[in-house]
């Protein structure tokens, strides 16, 4: 886990008056599951762009963000039920290994600009987003 990646993506994309709970969570081995499970609230909603369905083709959405400046590598944030959480790894896998695992997870490509985000699955597919600033 790299916590000042993680910082600068909390400080850009999350709102403002919970990005201190939130960092508190992350850096909590026990409470990092808690700061995905709800992050749909306390992203900043003039940064999420839905991603319209069908979306969830993993070649399509890295497609969509290399258009929008991605390069070949990402961070991953995501629950501590994955193996890739807090790992630096190229997008195309970090988006084969998670699209589908049904988790909530972020996948930051330009940590001050650029990530994508995928809300937790409840009934159907989750929502999915490009977070851009």
């Amino acid at each position: 886990m790299n916590k000042e990646i993680e910082e600068i993506i909390v400080k850009t994309f999350f709102v403002k008056r919970i990005q201190q709970r939130v960092l508190f969570e992350l850096f909590s081995p026990h409470k990092r599951y808690d700061a995905f499970g709800r992050r749909n609230d306390f992203i900043r909603t003039e940064l999420m762009f839905e991603i319209p369905k069908p979306n969830s083709d993993p070649e399509e959405i890295e497609k969509l963000l290399k258009k929008q400046g991605a390069g070949n590598m990402c961070y991953v944030m995501t629950s501590a039920e994955s193996d890739v959480d807090g790992e630096e790894l190229s997008l195309t896998k970090a988006l084969e290994e998670l699209i589908w695992s049904g988790l909530p997870f972020i996948i930051s490509c330009i940590p001050t600009k650029l990530a994508f985000y995928q809300g937790e699955q409840a009934y159907g597919p989750p929502q999915r987003f490009i977070l851009k600033r």
